[in-house]
């Protein structure tokens, strides 16, 4: 009897390691998802900007600073471009008549927006009075105190060089109507309205520089 030798089961192999998992695959549709969501979102958001910005209309704002007081004429003026804003009442262009030729009712400063509170359409200072400019240098006027409306008293100074002073100088009473400057030496040109049997005084000291115009204390 013939008997066949016994392998061992297995013999001389080894085994076979485990192979690594696959790589999982990303998420790529929920990846995708999210992206669409966000670039909705971004498109929602700009669409929002340019409906706004078309939305935006045409006011009334200045051109430059405007003093209380004074006459506001059409190179006073400039257009601003806003969107609606309940919290804002601003003058449509269109309605620039509801401006012009009106008085500032307060310091108008340059880029402000204008409302119907910025002007006034009470009778000018002026009114039945003869209106002289007077040219005020540095130390002729109180720096930073003169405003429209004003009444200021104006006082004949001496001429340059004089020996001979009057004791009591000679003034006059007037209103100020504008105030323009001060120009790159520091004067003024102050608008004086006054009764007519004085303006010719008071136009003769303006033109000799012999004037100093005196207010009382804000």
């Amino acid at each position: 009897m013939v008997t066949k030798p016994r392998t061992a089961p297995d013999a001389g192999v080894l085994p076979v390691p485990g192979l690594p998992d696959a790589p999982r695959r990303a998420r790529r549709p929920v990846l995708m998802a999210a992206g669409l969501a966000l670039a909705a979102v971004g498109g929602l958001g700009a669409y929002a900007m340019v409906s706004q910005a078309g939305d935006r209309m045409p006011v009334l704002a200045l051109a430059h600073a405007v003093p209380r007081g004074q006459v506001i004429g059409r190179s006073d003026l400039a257009v601003a471009q806003v969107a609606p804003d309940p919290a804002l009442a601003p003058i449509a262009v269109s309605d620039d008549g509801l401006v012009l030729g009106k008085q500032a009712a307060m310091d108008l400063p340059a880029g402000s927006l204008i409302t119907l509170a910025s002007v006034t359409s009470k009778a000018p200072s002026s009114a039945g009075k003869t209106v002289v400019g007077v040219l005020a240098k540095p130390g002729q006027v109180p720096a930073g105190l003169l405003q429209p409306g004003d009444s200021v008293t104006v006082v004949e100074t001496p001429a340059a060089g004089a020996t001979k002073v009057s004791p009591v100088p000679e003034t006059v009473t007037a209103v100020v109507v504008s105030v323009v400057g001060p120009d790159a030496n520091g004067s003024l040109v102050v608008n004086l309205a006054t009764d007519a049997g004085s303006a010719p005084q008071l136009a003769e000291w303006a033109a000799l520089g012999q004037v100093a115009i005196t207010v009382q204390g804000h």
